[in-house]
């Protein structure tokens, strides 16, 4: 082969494995890894009833609040009766406490968008 077509050939492969493709799908590009994507639907099955655990959406991030007194047995009695599986935006952030108390709480996905 050429000497003079190596350095062509070589930059060429290089372009195309640069510009190849290694884009992920948009919901994948959303989340981290690891992370479950839930429709309302699916959330509303974590309502912390019948040994389920006890989930609630705020922001699009999905909150596990199982272990939290305050959702004991998946209702949120200080709020008066606000029930986990759903998504509580709005009432959160118009809470006395706001969204500050879900900062050390584990999150386990994303609510996805309608």
């Amino acid at each position: 082969m050429n000497k003079l077509l190596l350095p062509i050939i070589g930059s060429s492969v290089l372009l195309l494995a640069a510009c190849g493709g290694d884009e992920a799908p948009e919901e994948e590009a959303a989340t981290e890894e690891g992370e479950q994507v839930f429709t309302l639907e699916e959330l509303a099955e974590y309502d912390g009833q019948d040994g389920n655990d006890a989930y609630v959406a705020v922001d699009g991030v999905v909150y596990d609040v199982t272990g939290v007194g305050a959702w004991e047995g998946g209702e949120h009695a200080p709020a008066g009766g606000l029930e986990a599986g759903g998504d509580h935006t709005e009432e959160i952030e118009a809470s006395p406490h706001g969204t500050s108390v879900l900062e050390d709480l584990p999150t386990v996905g994303i609510l996805e968008e309608e």
